[in-house]
């Protein structure tokens, strides 16, 4: 089993976007925090690890417009959109190597401006021994990919990778690894963790959708109809405007719903799932969740409600901790999927539960009980 053999978690990054710029600015962030001034992170300390133990050693991306550069230089390269919330990201010496494209790019982008579509680099895409030698040299610990909604061969290509290395695997998309039985048990073999599927956002449309679910149910208020929907301005809406690579998306967000109701819903009662792309949201991501129920009587009731987040940082808030348990996961010697942190942290998980008991799970796995 890999591991560095130090304090620190080194990090590879599948994919420079959004969501690893908030990440990495986010390290250096808390790194000048003390421990009053922590606001926004769910564990400052996971279990000895705080976020400036992090290192990122290794970057892959296609992107002309990123390969070849410093990470601390790509993470604010367009066409990333994202809220700068730390620009003092010291140059780090770790150059964005020229990643595999398989099916992590969709031909519709190209129709779009330069400054809101992937340029894909005209570099040679390395094969799996250059990537599994790359994550060896920079002594990986975790593995976490930001690759496109739809893209399942290169994740699958990535998730190869790491079991030939050795490293453990954040999935951060809607591609079922963790999740699978059979991906699952390849972990288990190689004696390396996994965590995943499909992150849920720190505080986002999901696990909002997913609490006040549960609190129908819970206050006996039968969920007759309900509808989640989300519009954004960033690669990952752009990306998602292709319907084909939807599939796996909409099945996870309506799973991490369908999962703490009362009763599952018919589909034609349930409506989850990305909506459209606004250019002009860039990062920003807005939700429209509508539930109607009936109360005492068969009384009618219904809830509406707005949500608007910055979609990335929310979404490192979760990475964050990922990363660590992972890690965490390394040292004590635990292997494949990793039912605690994938259940709290994530849409679709191998196992599914009420977010009190993930909560509670993760909690006692973090404190090694």
């Amino acid at each position: 089993m890999a591991t560095n053999g130090s304090k620190n978690i080194n990090v590879a990054i599948v994919g420079m976007g959004n969501c690893a710029s908030s990440l990495i600015q986010g390290i250096y962030y808390y790194g000048q925090k003390n421990s009053d001034d922590a606001a926004g992170l769910m564990h400052e300390n996971l279990d000895g690890y705080h976020p400036r133990d992090m290192r990122v050693t290794c970057a892959f991306d296609i992107d002309k417009r990123k390969v070849g550069k410093d990470v601390s230089e790509a993470i604010f390269a367009k066409p990333n959109c994202t809220k700068t919330f730390h620009e003092d990201v010291p140059h780090m010496g770790v150059k964005v190597q020229m990643g595999r494209i398989n099916d992590g790019y969709s031909e519709h982008m190209k129709n779009y401006p330069d400054e809101r579509t992937f340029l894909p680099s005209n570099e040679t895409e390395p094969d799996k021994a250059a990537v599994v030698r790359a994550l060896k040299e920079a002594k990986v610990d975790v593995l976490t990919s930001y690759l496109p909604v739809g893209s399942q061969k290169a994740t699958e290509f990535y998730v190869e990778c790491a079991l030939e290395a050795g490293v453990a695997f954040v999935n951060n998309i809607p591609v079922f690894i963790a999740s699978d039985p059979v991906w699952a048990q390849k972990f288990v073999d190689a004696g390396v963790p996994i965590i995943g599927d499909d992150i849920k956002s720190q505080l986002g449309a999901t696990i909002v959708h997913r609490v006040l679910t549960d609190l129908f149910a819970k206050r006996g208020v039968p969920l007759d109809n309900t509808y989640q929907l989300n519009t954004g301005g960033n690669t990952d809406f752009l990306n998602m405007k292709n319907q084909l690579r939807l599939k796996s998306k909409k099945e996870s967000k309506t799973e991490a719903v369908q999962a703490v109701a009362a009763e599952r819903m018919e589909d034609e009662h349930i409506h989850v799932g990305p909506s459209d792309y606004v250019a002009w949201q860039n990062d920003n991501k807005v939700a429209f969740i509508r539930m109607e129920g009936r109360l005492f009587g068969d009384v009618p009731m219904h809830i509406e409600l707005r949500l608007s987040v910055e979609d990335s940082p929310n979404s490192a808030g979760v990475a964050i901790d990922m990363i660590r348990c992972a890690k965490v996961a390394m040292d004590r010697g635990i292997s494949g999927a990793l039912e605690a942190p994938s259940s709290f942290f994530c849409k679709h998980p191998p196992v599914q539960f009420t977010d009190e008991v993930a909560y509670q799970k993760t909690e006692e796995f973090i404190a090694n009980k």
